[in-house]
């Protein structure tokens, strides 16, 4: 892989979720990135090599930081990196002799890249967590779902990846920048809590305009609105309305050929009636139908596709958003930098199967071979 980021060297101290996504979202724009794993570590969920999407474009080390000699390696590593990423909760890597101080004896401009969810500090620092209770302080989870319903879980892609392994990887290209110009590192503190809520700046921004009820399901983006939602088709399929703004919503009601005064879009006093007419609508035909119906309109309707289907939908087969790397299918690197041109990712090396190449070409010498 090259990319803007071609020559930017980053250990990654190997763990799972948040941290290896900003990693890979890294070695994806081109930043040389090698994981440091634990002899007879095993990933909590079984997964074969090749299925090691997160492990991308990255090369790995098998090195034991409890053992002196490995840790002397690791080190050694650190003083040739421009950035560390660790997930550990707040004080296991200074415990293991590689916290931010010990780093930084050895490379002052390190920049140490911290992935935690509650963050490094308050009550909540060192207490067991997982993305759905990070995003349920936040307010988040109990924003998403339906008004007569529990929260929906989001997969986990509002906390662990969005609020989480994206913060820590944009923070970490802040500190780069400031790095090169001072020479002096620093810690990113990117938490989960902090990520997710900084999502929620738009959100928080109508409720204090008094433009936001704090209810599920009651508001126009949160599915409250029979313009924006999803309905259900004759076959048992879905499609996804987004009809916000009023030329769009009278686009979207001309072509579903229903009774629909478009002036009268946000009057709420006939959400539920319209709502009604909408479903009433979309079950009498099959999504196939609705979507030759809509298509190249700007009525702001889509198809609900699964993860299998989505591979096909023309405009992401046209842009090839959904690749195959060694068989995987999986997500093309994002976003796109018009001074590189697109290009597959190398696939997951084993766990230790970088270590002669990394020695070599960071460290200058040469180590043990790895089968």
């Amino acid at each position: 892989m090259t990319g803007p980021l071609t020559g930017l060297r980053v250990l990654e101290l190997a763990g799972i979720g948040p941290a290896p996504f900003a990693a890979m979202t890294l070695a994806d724009m081109g930043a040389d990135v090698v994981r440091v794993d634990r002899p007879g570590a095993r990933p909590p969920i079984p997964i074969g090599s090749t299925a090691d999407v997160f492990g991308r474009g990255k090369r790995s080390v098998l090195l034991d930081l409890k053992n002196p000699a490995d840790h002397e390696t690791v080190m050694d590593l650190v003083a040739r990196a421009d950035v560390l990423i660790e997930g550990y909760r707040p004080g296991v890597a200074e415990r293991l002799g590689i916290g931010p101080a010990e780093c930084w004896r050895r490379n002052t401009r390190l920049v140490y890249g911290r992935m935690t969810g509650w963050g490094q500090d308050g009550p909540l620092a060192q207490v067991a967590g997982h993305d759905i209770d990070y995003i349920a302080i936040t307010g988040a989870l109990h924003a998403i779902g339906t008004a007569d319903g529990p929260p929906q879980i989001p997969l986990n892609l509002v906390g662990d990846f969005g609020g989480g392994g994206m913060y820590l990887a944009l923070g970490i290209l802040a500190a780069v920048l400031e790095s090169r110009t001072t020479g002096t590192g620093q810690v990113v503190d990117a938490a989960i809590v902090d990520g997710t809520t900084h999502l929620l700046t738009g959100i928080f921004g109508l409720l204090a305009g008094g433009a936001w009820a704090d209810h599920r399901g009651v508001n126009r983006l949160d599915g409250g609105a029979p313009f924006y939602a999803v309905y259900r088709t004759r076959d048992d399929r879905h499609m996804a309305v987004g009809a916000l703004e009023p030329q769009f919503y009278a686009e979207f009601v001309r072509l579903l050929r229903i009774d629909a005064d478009p002036a009268a879009q946000h009057d709420r006093s006939g959400w539920a009636d319209l709502r009604t007419r909408i479903a009433d609508a979309f079950a009498a035909r099959d999504q196939a139908e609705w979507v030759a119906v809509f298509a190249g309109t700007d009525a702001c309707v889509a198809p609900v596709l699964s993860l299998t289907e989505a591979a096909a939908h023309p405009q992401i087969a046209a842009r090839r958003t959904l690749i195959e790397v060694d068989g995987v299918r999986q997500p093309a690197p994002a976003p796109r930098f018009s001074g590189h041109p697109q290009t597959m990712p190398r696939p997951a090396t084993p766990p230790g199967g970088g270590l002669e190449t990394v020695l070599r070409d960071w460290l200058g010498r040469s180590g043990p071979s790895v089968g």
